[in-house]
């Protein structure tokens, strides 16, 4: 700040000259006494120079209306909204959202680090302000193959961007509490540039729990139980209260909200797509749901002043002087629904429309991200030397499976074959980045799916093709069709395309509209449920996007072969 902008904010914030802005009659939430004050909101330069009684070039009444700091999304990943980052920022801007911690883990195991290029370079795009973390952990794990491998080495430079605050989700928990060399050497990157370590720990207790604390692990948002919240809170971990498409652990990590424990408690979305986004909203609908436990200012403040003191955001989070100018106008303290935004003191959301012009960033730096080798119908066939198998059992409500013995019909060459009688389907993961020819089989209980084929390019965390289906011959073709059109999502049946949608993203993202991609998405849930007779309690993308994910329990599949996550270690499909 030069001299005369800090001269100008002190005269302004003192009443001796008109402020550039200001925003009058309203009742400002003070998240630092958890009270209300009445009062106008004097603006100058992008900066808040004062609440009291002002006077400005430009006024604004707000009417009585709360003004509440900018909500910040303390962990999120943009590329599983299936759109860009100037895209998303148009959809949840007006929602109140003015910062959120994004880490592309998901482009940069596609990628590479241009794929963090990419990602920062197109956020410039949009008001939001994105901040970001390094991803830590590409590949998640040693046991699939993906499209970078980044180590220490790696990360010395991209981690001294201004605009990367620390390393991402440290999803290779059991290398943090084994104290790998790797790995240390990895949190040491973060530690000797003094930047923060988020992380990811679901079901670590005890003392596994310390060692990956004493690392100085930051965060945690995969908590799914209050025991679980109030163990990391203990050792002074912030725990990230998740409400996104996938995951919805917001409504039972509540309960164990407390006024003596909420300020270690922050929210956020994760994966979030536009149809959520469209249809119920971003943090505003956090805070709907947070008013059913806590007082609605704790709310707020989980979604503000929180969120900034754990990531060392220390110009933002609260309406006081000297912060930035980020701003929501609410109607009340029960719906939370958003009037105006505004960003740096510059209006840029009114009544759910995002009103600046978005300039989109090139994308072709991120294309031509399939190199797969010498697939073929004849690698789907599964052959099973035993009439029990173990099989990926899908649990309602989120991304963990549980690993169970089944007993599979086969034919007389012990190959598997789909009973309609039987909610078992193969699912195969066709390896994309390294023409290694790697095809993995497995059997997935309870996704429903009784015609057709739908393949997938987003598959956590390497993002390999996943395709599930109750024949060879569509499974081929939905696989085919789906490298084809550069990745993303296809549904089929009898060799023909039912629906799909194009993600020329590293396969990862759409490069249309939101509303394209939610209408994308509708119909391809109505194909999938109305045609395939997927499960109806059983979301068909996202369910299915998860089912390589091999950090989280219990049983996953992964392009190198059946992953037993409780235990570590690859498993034979027979039982």
């Amino acid at each position: 700040m030069e001299k005369k902008q800090l001269k100008k904010l002190i005269d302004i914030a003192a009443g001796r000259i008109p402020a550039d802005l200001v925003i009058k009659n309203c009742k400002v939430v003070d998240v630092y006494n958890a009270s209300i004050v009445e009062g106008d909101i004097a603006l100058c330069e992008g900066l808040i120079a004062g609440v009291g009684k002002y006077e400005g070039v430009k006024e604004i009444d707000a009417k009585g209306q709360y003004a509440a700091p900018g909500f910040i999304d303390s962990h999120i990943h943009v590329e599983s909204s299936y759109v860009s980052p100037e895209e998303l920022g148009r959809l949840i801007v007006p929602h109140g959202t003015t910062t959120i911690i994004a880490d592309p883990h998901e482009i940069t195991n596609v990628c590479g680090l241009k794929g963090v290029n990419y990602m920062i370079e197109a956020s410039k795009g949009t008001a939001l302000d994105i901040q970001w973390m390094l991803p830590s952990c590409v590949p998640a794990t040693p046991f699939e193959h993906s499209g970078a491998s980044i180590h220490a080495q790696d990360m010395k430079d991209s981690i001294k961007h201004e605009k990367i605050l620390g390393l991402g989700e440290f999803m290779d928990f059991p290398g943090v509490i084994g104290a790998e060399d790797g790995v240390l050497d990895k949190l040491l990157v973060a530690k000797n540039e003094k930047k923060l370590i988020d992380g990811h720990s679901p079901g670590v207790s005890g003392k596994d729990l310390n060692a990956y604390a004493a690392a100085r692990i930051h965060t945690d948002h995969e908590c799914a139980t209050v025991e679980e919240m109030h163990d990391r809170i203990s050792r002074g971990m912030y725990v990230l209260l998740r409400q996104g498409s996938a995951c919805h652990n917001l409504k039972e990590l509540l309960k164990g909200v407390t006024p003596l424990n909420s300020r270690r408690c922050i929210l956020c979305a994760d994966d979030c797509q536009p149809k959520t986004i469209l249809s119920v909203g971003h943090l505003d609908h956090h805070l709907r749901m947070c008013i059913e436990e806590v007082d609605p200012i704790i709310g707020i403040q989980m979604a503000s002043l929180n969120a900034a003191e754990c990531f060392g955001l220390e110009d933002r989070g609260a309406i006081v002087p000297g912060l930035r100018a980020d701003i929501v106008l609410i109607d009340d303290l029960k719906d939370f629904n958003v009037q105006r935004v505004f960003i740096k003191g510059q209006e840029v959301a009114t009544k759910g429309e995002y009103i600046l012009p978005i300039t989109y960033h090139d994308i072709s730096q991120t294309k031509g991200s399939f190199h797969v080798k010498d697939f073929s119908k004849e690698k789907l066939r599964l052959k099973i030397n035993s009439e029990k198998a173990h099989v990926i059992k899908i649990l309602p409500g989120g991304v963990v499976t549980s690993k169970e013995i089944e007993v599979i019909k086969r034919d007389e060459k012990d190959e598997f074959v789909y009973d309609s009688n039987i909610d078992i389907a193969k699912v195969a993961v066709v390896e994309r980045h390294q023409n290694t020819g790697n095809v993995a089989l497995g059997l997935l209980k309870d996704y429903g799916i009784k015609e057709g084929a739908i393949a997938l390019s987003v598959a956590h965390d390497s993002h390999n093709i996943i395709v599930v289906g109750v024949n060879d011959t569509d499974m081929a073709f939905a696989v085919d069709k789906l490298i084809e059109q550069g990745g993303g999502i296809v549904l089929v049946k009898d060799e023909k395309i039912l629906e799909n949608m194009p993600m020329p993203i590293a396969g990862l993202m759409s490069d249309q509209k939101g509303e394209w991609v939610d209408e994308k998405l509708t119909n391809i849930h109505k194909v999938a449920y109305d045609i395939l007779k997927v499960n109806l309690d059983v979301e068909p993308v996202m369910t299915l996007c998860f089912m390589s994910l091999a950090v989280i329990p219990e049983i996953k599949l992964t392009d190198m072969g059946l992953f037993d996550v409780i235990k570590f270690e690859f498993i034979d499909i027979e039982a």
